[in-house]
């Protein structure tokens, strides 16, 4: 890693211990509607990799990341959850080779 990704990763880290309060609440909010698996990390990769994807998160000022974090509704969370599950999973894995050209032969 060179030494401006460390930084990039120490920035991010910090900005994560900032929000560490606000993401708490909406961890706490999930948990009380049933979703009892999900944590702070979670809402954090959430904001990160998907509200946040297009904006220099760096540059982003406090008020406006709490706001985001605590507006984040379960329903929006879950449908991103469910769609980066159904991304990274591969449902032929369990099929050999000869398996996978039999299912995808043509007729």
């Amino acid at each position: 890693m060179n030494e401006r990704n460390g930084m990039m990763a120490q920035q991010f880290e910090q900005l994560f211990t900032h929000m560490l309060p606000a993401i708490q609440s909406k961890k706490t909010e999930f948990h009380l509607y049933g979703y009892s698996t999900v944590t702070n990390e979670d809402i954090w990769a959430y904001c990160v990799q998907r509200k946040w994807r297009k904006k220099d998160i760096i540059a982003m000022r406090m008020h406006e990341m709490v706001n985001e974090i605590l507006y984040v509704s379960p329903a929006e969370f879950m449908t991103y959850t469910q769609i980066e599950e159904q991304r990274g999973s591969n449902w032929f894995s369990d099929l050999n080779s000869e398996e996978l050209q039999i299912l995808l032969k043509p007729r």
